[in-house]
């Protein structure tokens, strides 16, 4: 599953067991943005996820990041990005 941001982590729980219901046996969940405020870490660690893949655009605190967390760097995309604008390229192939 994929959602673009994860605040509370309600919908993706939700949509998690969901799956489960259906015969789902792992669950894999990525997010460009882990806001993670209020109960989002404890659903997430009771979502009894497979991996949760998510950038380091909002850094996490050590106890934000369960052991299935994978963090990706931005850091490439956020340099060539730069080196367009300075060259005056386009940057929506970045994003397309």
């Amino acid at each position: 599953m994929f959602d673009d941001m994860i605040s509370t982590a309600g919908s993706i729980c939700g949509a998690a067991k969901v799956l489960r219901e259906h015969g789902a046996r792992e669950i894999h969940v990525a997010t460009s943005h882990a806001v993670f405020c209020g109960p989002a870490v404890e659903r997430l660690k009771a979502a009894n996820l497979a991996s949760l893949v998510c950038t380091d655009s909002i850094p996490l605190s050590d106890d934000q990041i369960m052991p299935q967390t994978k963090i990706l760097s931005i850091a490439p995309l956020l340099g060539e990005a730069i080196k367009r604008i300075h060259r005056n390229e386009s940057i929506s192939l970045l994003f397309g």
